[in-house]
């Protein structure tokens, strides 16, 4: 953390820190709709008040003072967020097991560039990590507060002390929210991160778009982990096995076959694909599912298909309609 200033701070410099906190949003609420929200609420508190801002902190740690107070209130306001799979095991792939539950909030994908900081490749890396899916997921299991700590001293690499007076509480009240947080996330077991991508990765994804374009399914499997899994938000069905996803691709989800997929960036620390399915009313292709694709040991392990496109097609920069 930086030092406090004595010199008051201007309106512009509040700009300065608006991705930093958008991340650290994201972390707490599981969506990037929400994240942007806060970030925006925390923005307007604080320039209302800097005519107040006296400079005993940082203008970095008031600003996360604020956010977190932001963040605090609308965590109380609903329940947790979850994926499919933190609501049962992975089911047979037939329509009859495909649910819309409206009681449940899902995690939202969020594109990196909204959240991760430009600069040092290891930094870059930590923050990659740390807006996975899973991690997301898993961070949703803690309570607020916990929650609150641990991304500010695992994540930002806060100090007890700095965590102990933005959240006006004790040293030792920090440091025991943190040993029951990590134990949480431990208990969670999320799995470790996969590398930056590199020529082979990027040949592989390379051959996944082209392979599911043609839904060539003996070239899929050449690329599909034999144990990966496939989510649809917002259903709560989700699949265990590639012979499942392939069953499901065949099956209730054959209206796929014909697609067109388009590079969307980075979601979550993955590359995100905006694809369109042929479109029932004529020529051209209409939006049906943001992929998140999550690659381990050269093969792809995880496949979750957004389905809200309306919303995450904007937000990616994807087109709402592919002609011709």
């Amino acid at each position: 953390m930086e030092n406090a200033s004595t010199t008051a701070p201007a309106a512009s410099d509040l700009e300065l820190y608006r991705r930093e906190l958008t991340g650290y949003a994201y972390r707490m609420l599981g969506s990037a709709f929400e994240a942007e929200d806060a970030v925006q609420e925390t923005m307007l508190r604080a320039w209302r008040s800097l005519d107040r801002f006296e400079g005993r902190s940082s203008l970095r740690s008031w600003l996360y003072r604020i956010a977190t107070n932001v963040c605090m209130d609308l965590l109380g306001a609903r329940e947790r967020r979850a994926r499919p799979m933190d609501l049962g095991p992975a089911r047979e792939p037939v329509a009859a097991n495909l649910n819309a539950l409206p009681e449940v909030t899902w995690i939202e994908p969020v594109p990196d560039a909204l959240v991760a900081p430009d600069g040092d490749p290891a930094e870059v890396a930590v923050e990659r990590d740390t807006i996975r899916l899973a991690f997301v997921a898993a961070l949703q299991h803690l309570p607020p507060r916990q929650r609150a700590v641990l991304i500010l001293c695992e994540v930002l690499r806060w100090k007890a002390s700095e965590v102990a007076e933005l959240l006006e509480t004790t040293v030792a009240s920090v440091n025991s929210a943190l040993q029951r947080a990590r134990a949480t996330l431990e208990a969670s077991e999320v799995g470790e991160a996969s590398d930056e991508l590199g020529e082979e990765e990027r040949d592989l994804l390379g051959r996944y778009v082209a392979a599911f374009e043609a839904y060539d399914m003996e070239a899929l499997t050449a690329l599909i982990h034999e144990d990966a899994t496939q989510s649809m938000p917002p259903f709560d069905l989700w699949l265990s096995g590639r012979d499942d996803i392939f069953a499901w691709w065949w099956g209730p989800g054959i209206g796929c076959k014909g697609s067109r997929v388009l590079p969307a960036g980075s979601a979550n620390g993955s590359p995100a694909y905006g694809q369109y399915k042929p479109a029932e009313d004529g020529p051209g292709h209409e939006p049906w599912a943001l992929q998140v694709v999550e690659i381990r040991d050269g093969g792809i392990e995880e496949l979750t298909f957004f389905l809200d496109t309306e919303r995450l097609f904007p937000l990616f920069g994807l087109p709402p309609r592919l002609d011709g």
